[in-house]
């Protein structure tokens, strides 16, 4: 028996004011289950048809509803559990040889069926797993970004997929989903691309006034594109892109998006080097509080529709999670120079220290934080903090 443990809890509110509340410590709770999965368990269903765009599918329903987002702790890989009124949906499944952790860890939540499996892209951290929990939990959608793909990984995917009943199904933009009485809607890609990291559905999860975005291994190009195409970007938390990674969470992207949370799934040790410092500056930055499943394992952010508390593993300082936040001597890095920015006072362009295109001394005026130099009308110059 795997026994998964609750330590910490911080309490949350919604809204930029948020970024002021206290922390609070909750009580632990304790969630068993099994590991593995049995033999032969195949349940079946009907196959169904992809959405038109702006269509909504289920029925949510209201009243006083229990709303929890698990980050389950898969390593250098991604998989997110979200639960409304007793109905559950999966966002990937981290790699291959997760299935079996992922198929227990929903077999402790409680879980029976699936309203919506989502496959974010056809990479094998995040669709890997799947296909042990289609193979485990009867399930009523599922959806990727393609419907076929040469690796082994993504053709156990849908193998699985078919043996329920169903077909892989591709959402058009602006599809929404009730789960619950939560609303889950997909945003992106409103492009598309060649990178699979860009390919990632990117979907908006709202319940009562809080609200949530999961971006697979979305990077910058199509970071932009989803801002360009005037999405609703603004919530409380946010699942960093790419595990952290440095080609992901652009400033202009942070700035529409104003997480009070990032959440980075990522590995310990793990030979990419994530989550990379650029990436954890600009969410220092962006005043985005950091929480990372290598340092505190499975991370689950329950909501009762006004706040919300987030809750771990393990117990770790702020200073761990984003060491950004020192100086490397333990000293406050706020007034370091990573945190000043130089405005063009022609081109109302907003630089970092470092960029090659600042403009003359008499042009410039100096910021100490983003926030303030957006608040003045300056926009991020594309080169430094695009």
């Amino acid at each position: 028996m795997q026994e998964y443990k609750i330590q910490q809890e911080k309490v949350r509110r919604p809204g930029l004011l948020a970024r002021l509340a206290g922390l609070a410590l909750a009580a632990a709770l304790a969630l068993t289950g099994c590991a593995g999965i049995p033999a032969g368990m195949l349940p079946s269903g009907g196959q169904g048809e992809a959405p038109a765009q702006g269509e909504t599918i289920g029925t949510g329903e209201t009243g006083d509803a229990a709303f929890q987002m698990h980050f389950i702790d898969v390593g250098q890989a991604l998989s997110v559990l979200v639960e409304c009124d007793g109905q559950y949906m999966l966002y990937d499944g981290g790699n291959v040889a997760d299935g079996s952790l992922v198929v227990s860890y929903l077999d402790s939540q409680g879980v029976e069926q699936l309203e919506y499996v989502f496959c974010s892209h056809a990479h094998e951290d995040h669709v890997g797993g799947l296909a042990a929990a289609l193979a485990y939990f009867p399930t009523n959608h599922v959806y990727a970004p393609v419907t076929q793909n040469d690796t082994a990984c993504f053709e156990d995917f849908v193998k699985y997929t078919q043996q329920q009943g169903l077909a892989v199904e591709v959402p058009a933009v602006g599809t929404s989903w009730a789960l619950g009485s939560a609303t889950v809607q997909l945003l992106g890609p409103v492009k598309s691309y060649d990178d699979t990291n860009d390919t990632s559905l990117v979907l908006r999860i709202d319940y009562g006034e809080t609200s949530f975005l999961l971006t697979g291994d979305m990077e910058s190009d199509a970071e932009k594109d989803l801002l360009e195409s005037g999405a609703n970007l603004d919530v409380d938390v946010l699942q960093v892109g790419h595990h952290g990674s440095e080609t992901s969470s652009s400033y202009v992207f942070l700035n529409a998006v104003l997480p009070e949370m990032g959440i980075i799934s990522v590995g310990a040790g793990n030979s990419y080097g994530h989550p990379h410092e650029a990436a954890l500056s600009r969410l220092r930055d962006a005043g985005v509080d950091t929480y990372r499943t290598d340092l505190m394992g499975t991370i689950t952010i329950s909501s009762d529709g006004a706040n919300y508390t987030v809750g771990s593993e393990h117990y770790v300082p702020d200073e761990q999670l984003n060491p950004t936040l020192t100086d490397g001597g333990g000293q406050n890095a706020s007034g370091s120079q990573s945190q000043t920015y130089i405005g063009n006072i022609n081109s109302k362009k907003l630089h970092l220290p470092t960029c090659s295109s600042l403009p003359a001394e008499q042009n410039q005026v100096l910021f100490s934080s983003f926030d303030e130099a957006i608040a003045a009308g300056y926009t991020p110059c594309s080169n430094c903090l695009g």
